[in-house]
């Protein structure tokens, strides 16, 4: 569970497939509430919240690089390759999208490039539609950056 200041990085560890709850809204006694009823590592960059919950990583870097580093050398036995699998906005499982037989086509989906057969996933929860396009490789080019720079003592 990532608290409210780290909506980035929860979209980024959704990329690599984790189910990360982000906490909008909630006050932090409700945040280390449910991240411990649900048995999640509660993500923060506060101290006093980090104390409040069983299980919790402490942030320090302020730059979304940085706290990946900090949550892969915390963890790392998870993943770390974006898979791209859960909507970036809900945490949903994605689901391949299959196109309308007839008009009208949806604004959001380029069609010359479905019908080249770029595949299209669709998010059971929110209805956002995903493809592999310039986003996805820019988000795989900086994941590698981030985790290649040298780190100092």
């Amino acid at each position: 569970m990532a608290d409210e200041m780290l909506g980035r990085l929860a979209r980024y560890l959704r990329f690599f497939g984790h189910d990360v709850r982000y906490a909008r809204g909630l006050d932090d006694l409700e945040i280390a509430r449910q991240a411990d009823s649900e048995g999640r590592i509660l993500v923060t960059r506060e101290r006093d919240l980090a104390r409040r919950s069983r299980d919790s990583l402490l942030l320090r870097s302020a730059e979304i690089g940085g706290q990946l580093r900090e949550v892969r050398r915390a963890h790392p036995e998870a993943s770390y390759v974006p898979v791209f699998d859960r909507c970036a906005e809900c945490n949903t499982l994605l689901t391949r999208w299959v196109p309308p037989d007839r008009s009208p086509w949806p604004d959001d989906v380029p069609a010359d490039r479905v019908r080249a057969g770029l595949e299209v996933f669709e998010c059971p929860g929110c209805s956002r539609r995903f493809w592999e396009g310039s986003h996805a490789a820019r988000i795989r080019s900086q994941v590698s950056d981030w985790f290649s720079e040298v780190v100092g003592p």
